[in-house]
């Protein structure tokens, strides 16, 4: 019982994350904002058979969240304190921002 409400949340969780990326995404300043859009749904997708509790998963999750926090830099409620008229704002970008992908056999 306690097993199957923890998989409840896990899933929960994970489907918040996939709609906050895909949110965030629609609003992400690029002419590929589509293609992005397109690849989280695909990576999704792929990986949904994953058990949640495996490495693998785990790595998947840490680096979509990674993704989202990524994304929200650009978002402009986010930039400008909750307000989207506020012109001040500034977007700090890491060096190696992302893992490379593993290589697919």
């Amino acid at each position: 019982m306690v097993a199957a409400a923890a998989a409840n949340e896990s899933s929960r969780a994970l489907l918040v994350l996939y709609r906050r990326l895909l949110r965030s995404c629609a609003s992400y300043p690029s002419k590929n904002r589509w293609g992005i859009y397109e690849a989280i749904r695909e990576e999704f997708r792929e990986n949904a058979l994953l058990d949640p509790s495996s490495d693998d998963a785990k790595k998947q999750i840490s680096i979509a969240y990674k993704g989202l926090q990524q994304l929200r830099m650009y978002d402009e409620a986010v930039l400008g304190g909750g307000s989207e008229e506020n012109p001040n704002w500034s977007v700090t970008l890491e060096q190696n921002p992302m893992p490379k992908p593993p290589e697919k056999d």
